[in-house]
């Protein structure tokens, strides 16, 4: 007896269960549906309906522009629209990130999209850009401009601390959604050569993060108006219905300690 080859949409959708570390039958329990019928879609041999795809694509939290690619390839028509940041569809969000980045001030906050390119930014964020190449500036990415050697990663009093965070979340992001761009992303970076005469770690540094601070990486910058210790938080859409507006986040940077709180205010 010969064998069914798996459908296009039935190898994505056992490609993202398997992705996310779960049986035919944990995906069936949390999309109430049966392990037989999780199956049957998988192998080809059943043909799922486009509610029942949408459902297992948010059981196993595929990314919406992923949730689309399902659907294309189950024989159905997007469900997400894709918008331009700057159509007049997007106002409200637009109006909204102006009113995020220009209330965080002094301190830097930026938005960046799916690939971490820099979308927008306000004033402040003139401290982490200063000194950079306009090559890297042209078409900023977030992870070009800390690890590149002609970047901040000259300038980081403990870059080897901060490469490791960021090709790690890198590393676990392109795990996760499966973003072929995030993968050449991290392929790029990870060869950057470090900067000569860059810092290193101790020989023996002690575990954890010191005692004086709750962050274990800051982002430790040298300017000319001495060492700014900053860490960051990210901040997303809450249930987006625009691919576009999944893909943004919003990265907001605040100051370590009193000393890099002056100098931002002093400097804005």
């Amino acid at each position: 007896m010969g064998t069914r080859e798996p459908s296009a949409v039935g190898a994505l959708l056992r490609d993202w269960r398997q992705r996310r570390r779960l049986s035919q039958l944990d995906l069936s329990l949390l999309a109430d549906t049966s392990a037989r019928h999780v199956s049957y879609v998988e192998t080809g041999r059943a043909r799922p309906s486009r509610e029942m795809l949408l459902r297992l694509a948010a059981t196993l939290d595929v990314p919406l522009r992923e949730r689309n690619t399902l659907l294309v390839a189950g024989g159905f028509a997007p469900e997400y629209r894709e918008s331009a940041l700057d159509d007049a569809y997007m106002a409200s969000v637009r109006s909204a990130l102006e009113t995020m980045l220009t209330a965080h001030e002094p301190y830097p906050a930026v938005v960046v999209d799916r690939l971490w390119n820099v979308v927008r930014g306000n004033a402040a964020m003139a401290v982490l850009m200063e000194g950079v190449p306009p090559h890297l500036r042209e078409r900023p990415n977030v992870f070009r401009l800390v690890l590149h050697p002609e970047g901040l990663a000259a300038r980081l009093a403990n870059l080897e601390e901060v490469r490791g965070l960021f090709l790690d979340r890198l590393r676990r992001q392109a795990g996760a959604t499966a973003d072929a761009e995030l993968r050449a992303l991290l392929d790029e970076v990870a060869r950057y050569p470090v900067p000569a005469g860059a810092d290193r770690p101790a020989a023996d540094p002690a575990p954890g993060p010191t005692p004086s601070s709750p962050i274990e990486v800051p982002l430790r910058l040298r300017t000319p108006f001495g060492e700014l210790a900053m860490f960051s938080t990210m901040a997303t859409f809450g249930a987006p219905a625009d691919v576009t507006l999944s893909e943004l986040a919003i990265e907001f940077f605040y100051p370590l300690d009193a000393f890099t709180a002056d100098t931002l205010r002093a400097l804005a």
